[in-house]
């Protein structure tokens, strides 16, 4: 595989340009390969911090990564909306309460042990074997669209889009509180929080984050609110709730848990107990997806709705009920 460095990609980082560009290897993984000499500039051997020149030819060694000898990932089992699929992409509806790839803690019950039990022959040539055809992530809880990439192809194709933000993404959020505006732009700097790094927070060092917000309809208790993010920031969403004034709902690590409840009188907060008992986890969903097909070059579109329990809470707000 063969990388051109455009002009406006002079003087970055061999490993950092990269990482942005092949968002299905983790950087920890680029510089491996680089180290290995897999990642070669101009047929030579370089360091991951090489500083990258105007129409230098970065050559990839796909094969050698995709060596399974050194990767060992266990199928799962495990219920699986699959909305399209063609040779080149599977378009699915990700559950709830299941991590996109294998981490500390977590290497069997996750959306790519799932993946290796539903899509076994299409996976084998995977580029990344240790995360294969995943392109883009969605949070534990998050429910809703999902590309994944059949082949190397689609892989490169669907990771220039993300890299370029071309692709635009809608999410629904269920959030406390009732909004006032009926749209606008929420834009800050994210960087992860130093008390606790798990959590993400406005930061002078973070990176750029950019979301439009629609709003459906404002309760007088919890709103629903249609996002539409034109950066991709971990937690993006979730933080920009928070920073708004208006956490989603069932979000414990950014204050929109249980807790929130207490702050209204009881024949209010028992309705809203019991919506936490129906979704056990925080109110968002990627509701659809647009991009251009890896193949056919033309734009697809692809939806979902949210399941049953969140469209129950979805449902009480449309018809004023909370």
């Amino acid at each position: 595989m063969k990388i051109s460095v455009s002009s406006s990609d002079e003087l970055k980082r061999l490993d950092s340009f990269l990482s942005k560009r092949l968002v299905q290897f983790s950087r920890t993984n680029i510089q491996k390969m680089i180290a290995n000499g897999l990642i070669l500039v101009n047929e030579k051997i370089v360091k991951k911090n090489f500083r990258l020149s105007y129409s230098d030819s970065i050559d990839i060694d796909i094969s050698s990564k995709a060596d399974k000898s050194k990767v060992s990932l266990k199928k799962w089992d495990y219920p699986l909306e699959v909305l399209y699929q063609d040779k080149d992409i599977a378009i699915i509806n990700k559950p709830r309460g299941v991590i996109v790839h294998p981490a500390p803690g977590n290497h069997d019950r996750t959306l790519v042990n799932i993946l290796l039990h539903r899509f076994d022959k299409e996976l084998k040539n995977a580029l990344d074997p240790s995360r294969p055809g995943i392109v883009h992530r969605l949070d534990k809880d998050t429910t809703g669209i999902m590309i994944i990439a059949l082949n190397e192809h689609a892989h490169w194709k669907i990771s220039d889009q993300f890299k370029d933000r071309t692709i635009q993404k809608e999410y629904i959020a269920l959030t406390w509180r009732q909004w006032k505006e009926q749209s606008g732009i929420i834009e800050n700097i994210l960087g992860r929080n130093k008390k606790n790094p798990i959590q993400f927070e406005s930061s002078d060092t973070g990176k750029k984050a950019l979301s439009h917000f629609e709003l459906i309809k404002a309760g007088e208790y919890l709103s629903a609110v249609r996002f539409f993010p034109k950066t991709g920031r971990t937690h993006q969403i979730r933080v920009h709730c928070k920073e708004f004034g208006f956490p989603i709902f069932g979000d414990e690590l950014y204050g929109g848990g249980i807790k929130k409840s207490k702050e209204f009188m009881k024949n209010i907060k028992a309705k809203l107990d019991n919506h936490f008992s129906l979704v056990q986890g925080h109110c968002l969903h990627a509701y659809s997806i647009e991009f251009e097909h890896p193949s056919t070059l033309k734009k697809v579109k692809f939806s979902v709705d949210p399941n049953k329990n969140f469209n129950t809470i979805y449902n009480a707000i449309l018809n004023d009920e909370i």
